[in-house]
């Protein structure tokens, strides 16, 4: 558990941290958006700060989520695994960021790594199995590391593939993009980690799945997940 002294020395209200981060980190905003939005509820502060908060606080916000959920997740996260990998630009050079959600669409896992191969997939399993366990079927594209990575751990006949079977790895990449876009690339691939890996956790704390739900139970659980979300590093 976080220290309560974690906003000892910040003159600035915890509350208001929390919010700009959340909002840096939900929604596909700029620095300078987030402070014009903060500006209009009468908080002036500057994107420099808002860059500060979220270099410092955003990725102990996702920690916390991801501890809590993690246990939860053990055992439901061993139905079934969607795999997949999308290349992202940083300083105009190609890297891979790995992602696994489960079979209800939540993100287990996101890596960035320079090469899009064995070694790479192999890793990236590694680092699911340990967090997670083993899973009873992993759903992937026909790339050929997949295979060989699984081979090496003992868990071929696990894998499936086949056309449509990943969409849903797949269009989990989409709130990601429009991320991507608004904070107009990275720059650096530890940058780049660090976003993508907060970024799951917050995803995953506010996606309520609107569309499978009454509007009575969204709300409950919006509600909700805002409310945890106002208490995290709190003690």
């Amino acid at each position: 558990m976080t220290k309560p002294a974690t906003f000892k020395y910040f003159k600035t209200s915890p509350e208001i941290i929390r919010l700009a981060v959340m909002l840096y980190i939900r929604f596909p905003l700029s620095l300078r958006n987030v402070e014009d939005l903060l500006h209009e509820r009468g908080i002036d502060v500057s994107h420099e700060t808002v860059r500060y908060w979220w270099n410092r606080f955003g990725p102990m916000f996702a920690a916390e989520i991801r501890r809590k959920r993690v246990q939860q997740l053990r055992a439901f996260s061993k139905w079934k695994w969607h795999v997949d990998e999308v290349f992202v630009k940083v300083n105009g050079k190609r890297h891979y960021l790995w992602r696994a959600v489960d079979h209800e669409g939540e993100v287990l896992e996101a890596v960035v790594t320079k090469r899009r191969n064995k070694a790479a997939a192999l890793k990236f399993l590694k680092k699911l199995m340990k967090r997670y366990g083993k899973a009873g079927t992993v759903v992937t594209d026909r790339f050929a590391s997949y295979r060989a990575a699984l081979r090496e751990l003992g868990a071929t006949e696990k894998q499936r593939t086949g056309r449509w079977l990943n969409n849903r790895v797949e269009n989990s990449h989409l709130p990601f993009r429009r991320r991507e876009r608004a904070m107009q690339r990275f720059r650096r691939m530890r940058s780049l980690q660090k976003f993508a890996s907060a970024h799951s956790s917050v995803y995953n704390h506010f996606n309520q799945e609107r569309s499978l739900t009454s509007r009575d139970i969204f709300k409950l659980t919006r509600s909700a997940a805002l409310a945890e979300w106002r208490q995290l590093c709190s003690g």
